[in-house]
């Protein structure tokens, strides 16, 4: 049984490390920036009231990511927020390797295009530290989630982490691998320049 390579991946490895070791000098191949992680996280305030919407986003969230999405429980009681300790409060999943490139493949060539008055990804939400997180306001913008079944539209943070601690050289890696940002003319994945 042969294991497909993911069209990002092997888009990377031909085009994307070549062109960043040339733009910014790496003598060392180990020195390009790359992709190390997807994390995608919702947020859910009334999860401890509602058993049903926590299973339901744990459920669409799983499907999203192609992986089982883990329940994020409250570290420390808030009294102002009626939360204790213990209590159920989101969910979350972090994607490596090959599920991570095909998520990535699919956010940007069929989930981002959906998303209603685009206007392109926000150049301003890296960390300083080489991470990107954008925010999606509807879940429904991913094939996956069949609108009849969906209980709540909710949002979602998805952080793209990087292994490059300088924002410059994260964002010429996501520019590359086809990010959508605000002012830029879109990088075709598969073309050469």
């Amino acid at each position: 049984m042969s294991k497909i390579e993911p069209r990002l991946k092997a888009h990377y490895d031909n085009y994307v490390r070549v062109k960043l070791q040339e733009e910014f000098g790496f003598s060392n191949p180990f020195e390009v920036p790359r992709l190390d992680k997807i994390v995608l996280n919702v947020g859910i305030g009334e999860a401890a009231k509602d058993q049903k919407l926590l299973d339901s986003v744990l459920q669409e969230l799983g499907k999203i990511a192609g992986q089982k999405a883990n329940m994020n429980r409250a570290r420390r009681s808030i009294s102002n927020f009626g939360l204790r300790e213990g209590m159920p409060v989101g969910a979350s999943v972090t994607l490596r390797r090959g599920r991570m490139w095909f998520f990535l493949d699919r956010l940007i060539g069929t989930a981002i295009p959906r998303i209603r008055d685009f206007r392109g990804l926000s150049t301003r939400s890296f960390d300083g530290r080489g991470n990107y997180t954008m925010g999606i306001r509807e879940q429904i913008i991913f094939p996956e989630i069949n609108f009849d079944d969906v209980r709540q539209i909710h949002g979602m943070d998805v952080s793209f982490v990087t292994s490059t601690d300088k924002d410059d050289e994260a964002f010429a890696l996501l520019r590359e691998l086809g990010f959508p940002f605000r002012g830029e003319v879109p990088v075709q994945v598969g073309a050469t320049a």
